[in-house]
């Protein structure tokens, strides 16, 4: 029995699973924004923040997803008043209400969802702090929310362009090509800014600032038309351009479609986007320790 009882431990130890080791090594690259896996592993996480920032968009508002439309459509009143009847400016021969509307519905979401993203990483500091989780999903769940709004003024959009007597052809077919552009373009600046507002605080200022400035940038009063050559394809290097001119395409199914713009804008969506998950991937290690 003693020797049973000796032995008892030595079997224990020899049936017992090997402790599991876990090598630490620094990411490079895309290691942490970008990585499947890690984005995958977390993906719990990531729906419950998007659900959260719906859920508390309009919380305490007496009017709630009502601004979704009331924002385009005020806009759209004020800029037909001004730059519709009292400067004349041309709308290619449409309505300026619609003009205006068509392209406002984009830049309504852009603009919301880039200035809240800025502030994202500040505004979540306890939960950037005390936990580790890709923190992309901070800024990508601004973005998720905003899609709530932009299906509902894109809804209003076709019902005002159908009640006007327009009818969107086969172009309408390529209204998510443009989201994805309008996307690609938010999530990349507004993760860049995001980012940069970590480190220095007054980008919160410079944003709104740089918003408007970029609205003057963008066709939302004036046609691409009144530029001339080769200016209307070197302004598509902002890439709200290819997007508002392509809104107007497939929406209101009027006009050729601007492949020049659409395809140049792209582009710009496209390195927008990688600059800055790259730069927020650098820089992502360090928001606990400034935030």
């Amino acid at each position: 029995m003693e020797q049973m009882t000796a032995s008892q431990p030595a079997r224990a130890a020899e049936t017992a699973p090997r402790p599991e080791t876990i090598r630490l090594q620094p990411t490079r690259g895309f290691g942490r924004v970008l990585a499947p896996r890690e984005l995958w592993r977390y993906r719990d996480l990531a729906f419950q923040i998007a659900a959260r920032d719906i859920t508390v968009r309009y919380r305490q508002t007496a009017l709630g997803a009502a601004w979704a439309v009331l924002q385009p459509v005020g806009f759209m009143l004020v800029f037909t008043l001004f730059f519709g009847n009292l400067a004349g400016i041309s709308s290619n021969g449409l309505p300026y209400a619609l003009f205006s509307l068509s392209g406002l519905v984009a830049w309504t979401f852009f603009s919301t969802v880039l200035t809240l993203a800025a502030d994202s990483l500040v505004v979540n500091t306890a939960l950037v702090s005390k936990i580790y989780f890709p923190r992309i999903f901070i800024p990508a769940g601004v973005l998720a929310a905003g899609l709530v709004d932009l299906a509902i003024s894109l809804t209003i959009l076709l019902a005002v362009v159908l009640i006007w007597g327009y009818a969107p052809g086969i172009a309408i077919l390529a209204l998510p090509l443009l989201i994805a552009m309008m996307l690609a373009t938010t999530l990349g600046v507004g993760s860049a800014l995001a980012a940069l507002n970590v480190r220095y605080r007054d980008i919160r200022y410079v944003v709104p600032f740089a918003i408007q400035m970029w609205l003057f940038l963008t066709p939302i009063v004036y046609p691409t038309s009144s530029l001339s050559q080769p200016w209307q394809t070197i302004s598509a290097i902002n890439p709200m351009v290819g997007v508002v001119e392509g809104f107007r395409w497939s929406t209101l199914g009027s006009g050729s479609a601007p492949l020049d713009l659409i395809g140049v804008s792209a582009l710009s969506a496209l390195v927008l986007l990688f600059a800055g998950l790259a730069y927020f991937d650098r820089v992502e290690r360090s928001f606990a320790d400034l935030i």
